[in-house]
This record gives C-alpha cells, structure tokens and sequence, in this order.
C-alpha cells in the first residue's frame, strides 16, 4: 500500500485536490460537463526552508490551507454558476483593494476567511468559555473546568454538524467529500482509478479535516486545562495566542497517522474516523467522476483521465437535470 501526500477538500458540487505543487478543482455544471481548473502552487515554505520544521510546518500549512480553501469555494461557484454571474465584491472590499493595492479577489477571500475564523471562535471558544464559568462556579479545579469547557465545545461541534448536515446543499458536499476520501484510498491501494474501482472504498481517511479538528479540540483542552479562570478575558487571550501552536502540533500527529500502519495509531484515530461518518456520504458515480478528474488534473497527468473515467457516461449525462434543484 502506498502513501501519497494528496490531499482534498469537497467544494461546490465538484472536489479540489491538491498535490505539492500543483492544485485543481473539478465541478460538475448544471448541463452535466465537468469543468476542470487546475494551477501550480507555492507555498511560503518553499521560500524559506525554516518554516518545514515540525510543529512550525503545520502551523504554515493551517494557514495557507485555510486560505486556498475559501477561495476554491469561491472558485467552484463560479464554474458552477449557470447564469455567468459573479460575486460583486462590497464597497468596503473595493475600497481596502484600492487603499492596499490588493487584487479586490485577495481582499474578498482575506474577508470571507476572517470572517469564517471569527465565527469559528465565537461558536468553539468563547462561547464555551463564558458559559463553563457561569455553570461552573461551584467546580473549584482548572482541570475540572477545563473537562466541562471541552465537553461544552465537543457538543457544539457535534450539533453544528448535525444542523448543518440536515441542508440540502450541504448534503451534497459531503457526499463530494466522501468522493474525495474514495478516489486517495484508491490510489493509496494501488488500483487504477476508476469509477467501478473507488466505489468500492470507505468514505473514512485519517488525513481528513475533520479528524483534525478533532485532535485540535483534544489537545486544547489538555493544554489549556493549567490556565487559570480568575479572568476569563485574559484566558480567552492566551488560548487565541496559543491556537497556532495547537494547530502546529495536532498537523504533526495527522501527518504521522496518515504514515503509519499501526493497530495503535487506528485505535488512537478511531474517535475521528467515526465523526467522519457525519461529514461524508456515500457518493454516487458521478461525484466520483468529478474526483477522479480533479485528482487527475492535480496531479498533472489530466490527458490520461480518459483511460481512468467513463466519459461515455460523463456525456449521457451532458443534459442532466441540476444536480441540486
């Protein structure tokens, strides 16, 4: 069995996989095509080899990772859309485009991630942070209080999955996403990537992003179980400037599990594995097609797609119906 170092992420109605220089989305349009971008890719640390050491690393790649994503989600819209309308950046974004000499599309992913990541903090840490100490006034210990803020936050997670995952639209995001887990473990075991062949595999990877947030929430709790409550503010500050470093760490330990072959490492995975089976479906055979063509077109070799998929079948379908409506 081979290890590769692709990864992915599902977007609208199509995936976005990315391979060490290079990225590609792939979205399946209303009229049934699939539409294919693809562009080299390079990160900061290639710049400065200083940032490739561990923890250090991840806390890079978190980063750009973050950023790629919201502006692939951006992208698939785009291809997607089927009125050729795009995003109208606000007054606002133009003008910090202007004042910064920004491209208005940087301004406009820089804003959509800011607002992301402020929402994110308000939902998983400040929000559990001041409910556990007004219910935990009678818990005398920081570890004890810690334990409650960390159940409070595994919880809102859960149930933000759980809400999110009843919307159509979402639902169908993470049956792409399933798509994407497929099509890496069909290449991880070495058989040609066909539609017949990934479908086959399990929805469940452990280099997923979900599993990640996982560890995340795990080790913040255990390193921040010694922080004292007697201010909330100041202990809220020290987590914010301490999440890098979480992230940093719980990068290397995804990237070691997703290395190894280990029934410990399994065992240590499977809390993770096992929320995965809320953010992915089962796809049909067309997302795996539109998988299969992004992986392709990542790993620069999208002129032997046509010897991997079925695009007899991708053309039957050329006046389907929208996926979506």
């Amino acid at each position: 069995m081979r290890k590769c170092n692709i990864g992915g992420q599902a977007v609208l109605e199509g995936v976005m996989m990315k391979a060490p220089d290079r990225m590609a989305i792939a979205v399946r349009k209303s009229d049934g095509e699939i539409e294919v971008i693809s562009k080299e890719v390079k990160s900061i640390k290639d710049k400065y080899p200083v940032l490739n050491i561990p923890v250090v690393r991840g806390i890079v790649n978190f980063g750009e990772t973050m950023v790629m994503g919201i502006r692939s989600l951006m992208d698939s819209a785009e291809l997607y859309g089927e009125d050729g309308e795009e995003y109208k950046p606000s007054k606002f974004e133009s003008w910090v485009s202007d004042k910064t000499g920004k491209k208005v599309e940087d301004v406009m992913v820089y804003f959509a991630l800011l607002l992301a990541l402020g929402f994110a903090v308000l939902l998983f840490m400040i929000g559990p942070a001041l409910l556990t100490s007004f219910l935990g006034r009678a818990i005398k210990s920081n570890i004890g209080k810690s334990l409650v803020e960390g159940l409070i936050r595994l919880s809102a997670f859960i149930i933000y999955i759980l809400v999110i995952s009843r919307m159509k639209d979402i639902q169908r995001v993470f049956q792409y996403h399933g798509a994407e887990h497929k099509v890496i473990h069909c290449y991880e075991h070495e058989e040609e990537l066909t539609v017949e062949n990934a479908r086959k595999f399990t929805t469940l990877h452990p280099r997923c992003g979900t599993a990640f947030l996982l560890i995340v929430m795990v080790i913040s709790i255990l390193a921040f179980s010694f922080l004292e409550w007697n201010n909330i503010i100041l202990r809220i500050l020290i987590k914010l400037l301490l999440l890098p470093l979480v992230a940093g760490v719980s990068y290397e330990i995804i990237k070691w599990a997703g290395a190894s072959e280990s029934k410990w490492v399994n065992i240590i995975m499977y809390p993770g594995l096992m929320l995965q089976k809320l953010t992915t479906k089962e796809p049909d055979d067309e997302q795996l097609e539109v998988a299969i063509t992004s992986f392709f077109a990542a790993m620069g070799t999208i002129k032997e797609q046509e010897e991997a998929v079925d695009l007899e079948y991708n053309r039957s379908h050329e006046q389907s119906p929208n996926p979506i409506g």
